[in-house]
């Protein structure tokens, strides 16, 4: 911007300066002939007025070289062709008249009864031809027939025009380079306090919401500054109202799932209870028992999950990664939650990766019991590893994915499985072995916070779009896919 500023001043400067000059060149130039044409058609008629009076008519050759030469002498050495009829007498006999005196300009002083004149160019350069009739004397304004023409040289008044569009155009150069400073001046104050607004607001948008600027002056960079701190002002008020609420949000949260912890510890042990004893019990009240043994249980899954929940809103979570067997801790998992006889698995034997083994189990806990509840046989978990994409400078991940047959996710359901409580089960049927309840819609988003905290991601997709991108052609696929991705780290390995 300072650049097109410096560059349009500059413009401007130098076309005012070649208009100013075009134009005082001209009235010059037109004041200079003009005064030297009026004197030269004044000099002529008063010296031809002087000499006629002692003048014969008709003249012969003899006299009427006289006649020039007398009249010359008057117009300082000038150039004069006097004509009378058929006789020609020129004051200066080695000149060149001819082709100075137009045929045009002839036959305008034959018929007309006053001094005529016309600039012409001979040999490249300019002269004024002045041509006068010469009429009797006596108050008798007949023409006498004898025409006298004055041949003025303009190379002095040429070269004077010269001199000063030179001197105009010399005078031009400080011009443009006053302009050019007085530009850089002028950007220099316009475009300050535009940067400095600049600057603010990338410091506004990179998160720094107690950015100000100076506001100097009335105009309207001042109040565009004032607008913008009253912008910065509601901005920032709102922000921290914001995180207020969303920090009593947060405490809220863990503070109701912490008091819920002491009363569900209590409700599980009666419920415990109870369903040990649900047997001996009527069938109605073993029916309760059990009923209330399953949502406990699921209650106090929701409690646990909604202060893992509210701890990585905290960011008070940390990794406590070491190297583990991912196709043993996998393994373990399954059978842990009773899952073996479930789950399909193709797990490699020998990959080791740093991980937190529990977090990792969360993800694999999460992501399975997701399939077992919601799609259907056989559901399959499948390891492996995976190189870079191409251009990409990432190294190898490790890829965990996770399939059932089920009826898949619809383009809405994948864009917001990850969301915190949603669900889709209006898309998806439970397991026939699944007796304890929906979910609380907290584990993907529980599963993705944890591949987060390893620097990985979580993807999902039906099995139908994963089978096109794998290039398999296994018949028709069905069913939802989950992918886990985390970087493949071994020990030694910056982790972060």
């Amino acid at each position: 911007m300072r650049v097109r500023l410096v560059v349009t001043f500059v413009v401007v400067a130098l076309v005012s300066a070649l208009t100013a000059t075009a134009l005082a060149y001209r009235d010059a130039r037109t004041a200079v002939l003009q005064r030297t044409q009026n004197a030269a058609v004044d000099d002529l008629r008063e010296r031809v007025t002087a000499v006629a009076a002692d003048f014969d008519v008709p003249p012969d050759q003899q006299s009427l070289s006289r006649f020039a030469a007398k009249v010359s002498e008057g117009l300082g050495g000038n150039i004069v062709v006097a004509r009378y009829q058929d006789l020609s007498a020129v004051s200066d006999s080695l000149a060149d008249t001819t082709s100075r005196i137009t045929t045009e300009l002839r036959t305008a002083v034959t018929t007309g009864d006053q001094a005529r004149f016309q600039r012409v160019r001979w040999r490249g350069d300019p002269y004024l031809v002045v041509g006068t009739p010469v009429r009797f004397g006596d108050g008798d304004r007949r023409t006498s027939g004898l025409e006298v023409y004055a041949i003025t040289d303009l190379r002095a008044e040429r070269d004077d025009t010269a001199a000063l569009l030179d001197s105009v155009r010399a005078g031009m150069v400080p011009v443009v380079l006053l302009a050019a400073v007085l530009a850089l001046l002028a950007a220099g104050t316009v475009l300050r306090p535009v940067r400095k607004l600049g600057r603010a607001t990338r410091e506004l948008a990179a998160g720094d919401l107690g950015t100000r600027v100076v506001v100097s002056g009335h105009d309207e960079l001042a109040d565009l500054a004032r607008t913008f701190n009253e912008t910065a002002d509601a901005l920032q008020s709102s922000d921290t109202e914001l995180r207020e609420q969303e920090a009593k949000a947060r405490r809220f949260v863990a503070d109701v799932s912490h008091e819920l912890r002491t009363p569900l510890a209590a409700m599980t042990m009666v419920a415990t209870v109870l369903e040990e004893d649900a047997d001996q019990l009527p069938p109605d009240a073993a029916r309760a028992a059990r009923t209330v043994g399953a949502e406990t249980a699921r209650l106090s899954r929701l409690v646990e999950d909604l202060m893992e929940i509210s701890r990585f809103d905290a960011k008070a979570v940390r990794l406590n990664a070491a190297e583990v067997d991912l196709a043993g801790t996998v393994r373990a998992s399954l059978a842990l939650r009773g899952w073996t006889d479930r789950v399909r698995t193709d797990l490699p034997e020998g990959l080791r990766v740093v991980v937190d083994r529990r977090r990792f189990d969360v993800i694999v806990a999460n992501l399975v019991g997701n399939a077992l509840r919601h799609g259907a046989p056989p559901v399959t978990v499948t390891l492996g590893t995976a190189g870079a994409a191409e251009g990409s400078a990432d190294g190898e991940w490790v890829v965990l994915s996770v399939a059932d047959h089920g009826p898949g996710l619809p383009p809405e359901a994948r864009e917001r499985v990850f969301d915190r409580f949603y669900k889709a089960d209006a898309a998806r049927t439970r397991g026939a072995a699944d007796d304890s309840g929906q979910g609380s819609g907290l584990g993907t988003a529980i599963a993705l916070e944890n591949a987060r905290l390893h620097g990985g991601t979580i993807e999902a997709a039906d099995a139908a779009d994963a089978a096109d991108a794998a290039n398999t052609a296994a018949g028709p696929a069905r069913g939802a896919v989950f992918t886990l991705r985390l970087p493949l780290r071994r020990t030694g390995e910056d982790t972060e």
